[in-house]
């Protein structure tokens, strides 16, 4: 279990750096053609810095509003307000803000920036189909989620690849705007570099951030089971959801990498590209973790 966890993280870690280094290369990239001139580089970074720590910290108000959250209080929902505590606590962690999304399918997500400032959020169709121990299981994940800082990590990747999308749109107009200019032979291949550039950075910042999504389902996955010491729980519950579906009535391709399983639905090809791993394959990394190892 702990190796688990620790070989998740550094995963994430070396991933998460080269997307950090990915997207400084792009910033150079457009800032050469444009101008050459390094401080508009640096400035390039500090602006994609403030844009990337905005993003976070106003990000998790955000994911609650467009997925339609109505926060509870304990009288509200006590079953489930007093799962997550008990959990939190067991964490060790302040209880998050809940939320209930009264959507038919089992579903949930925790957003934030730091334990502190948390929420978990559940559907109504996830507190009507669980048990108590299968609630646990995914409220655990969730929570671990929080602990974990995948909350911060979640919010940074997706301002990351809004600021590549962004810059590979700017850099594809600026090069039918400025390529008469540039007549010179390093100037033609800079410019046909550009478009290159342009074209793939939205594809690779979107496999990069579909690795830290599935790294992270991973861990939280682990980290949810050595909680609960129940791992049967967790894996339960995705077999449920298997069963049912996970496909949500409101659907938001923004907030999708948030929830506990894909809430976009598909199957096949679509897979590929989902920022959740396989069902089958959590549940069979589940049943095989060691609690003592």
């Amino acid at each position: 279990m702990y190796k688990d966890i620790a070989a998740n993280k550094r995963k994430t870690f070396i991933i998460m750096f080269f997307f950090f280094v990915f997207v400084i290369g792009i910033i150079y990239l457009f800032v050469k053609f444009m101008h050459g001139n390094l401080d508009i580089f640096y400035g390039g970074i500090i602006g994609a810095g403030i844009y990337t720590y905005l993003s976070y910290y106003f990000g998790s108000k955000m994911a609650l509003a467009i997925n339609r959250a109505k926060p509870i209080t304990k009288s509200d929902n006590p079953r489930l307000y007093r799962i997550v505590e008990n959990i939190s606590i067991s964490d060790g962690l302040p209880t998050p803000d809940i939320y209930i999304i009264n959507d038919p399918s089992p579903n949930a997500f925790a957003t934030g920036r730091d334990p502190k400032h948390s929420a978990v959020c559940v559907t109504s169709g996830l507190l009507l189909v669980m048990d108590d121990q299968q609630l646990q299981g995914v409220i655990a994940h969730e929570v671990s989620h929080i602990k974990n800082f995948d909350i911060r990590v979640n919010m940074i990747a997706f301002a990351l690849t809004a600021i590549i999308s962004l810059l590979a749109d700017i850099i594809i107009q600026m090069v039918w705007l400025n390529g008469d200019e540039r007549d010179n032979a390093n100037n033609q291949i800079f410019l046909v570099l550009g478009i290159v550039a342009a074209i793939l950075a939205p594809i690779v910042a979107m496999f990069i951030q579909l690795a830290i999504s599935r790294q992270r389902e991973y861990l939280a996955d682990a980290s949810g089971a050595l909680t609960t010491r129940y791992p049967e729980g967790l894996a339960s519950a995705l077999k449920k959801i298997k069963q049912t579906g996970s496909k949500m009535k409101v659907q938001n391709t923004a907030t999708a990498h948030l929830f506990f399983a894909n809430p976009l639905g598909g199957h096949s090809i679509a897979n590929l590209f989902s920022t959740h791993p396989p069902i089958d394959a959590r549940i069979e990394r589940l049943m095989k973790m060691d609690l003592n190892g």
